[in-house]
């Protein structure tokens, strides 16, 4: 019964956000309005041609990431939820960096270190398939993505080897 209690609450508190979820946004909708509905962005950045890419995350308790991009106008153009298995198999392993990591996807929900890689670990919560899993991609000391992960996300179920 619990298992189904998360997924109904989830849902009911996004029909109760209404038009604040960026998915929702129409395009042309002007930049005043989208900060105005969304509030202040975790990041922005440049985009060609004089566009403004405003990027929302709900990381780390959440598992979506919206890029709201802005024409030169400064009017909704697109809108892309980016947390997904194939952003994350599309990052080039020796040539993309933490700052283009950090600009695609936003701050990780957990940044950690093994014994068995020499940088960081940045942990990214996402949904496949509405399973919860986990990206790991690991950035070496200068900065450049070496390898990219996926795991299962475990939440609250007991561990079945510890019997």
């Amino acid at each position: 019964m619990r298992r189904l209690a998360l997924p109904a609450l989830l849902a009911l508190a996004a029909l109760a956000a209404g038009c604040t979820m960026p998915e929702r946004l129409a395009l042309g909708t002007p930049r005043a309005q989208v900060l105005a509905k969304l509030g202040t962005p975790t990041l922005t950045a440049a985009l060609p041609d004089a566009g403004e890419r405003l990027l929302y995350s709900r990381q780390p308790a959440g598992q979506q990431v919206y890029h709201v991009d802005l024409d030169a106008q400064r009017r909704v153009a697109r809108v892309e939820q980016v947390l997904t298995l194939e952003q994350f198999q599309a990052l080039r392993l020796g040539q993309d960096t933490r700052e283009e990591v950090r600009l695609r996807f936003g701050p990780p929900a957990l940044v950690e270190r093994v014994a068995r890689f020499d940088g960081d670990i940045w942990t990214y919560r996402i949904l496949e398939l509405g399973e919860p899993r986990q990206a790991h991609v690991h950035i070496d000391p200068a900065g450049v993505v070496r390898q990219v992960l996926f795991t299962d996300e475990r939440r609250g179920e007991p561990d079945s080897r510890a019997d």
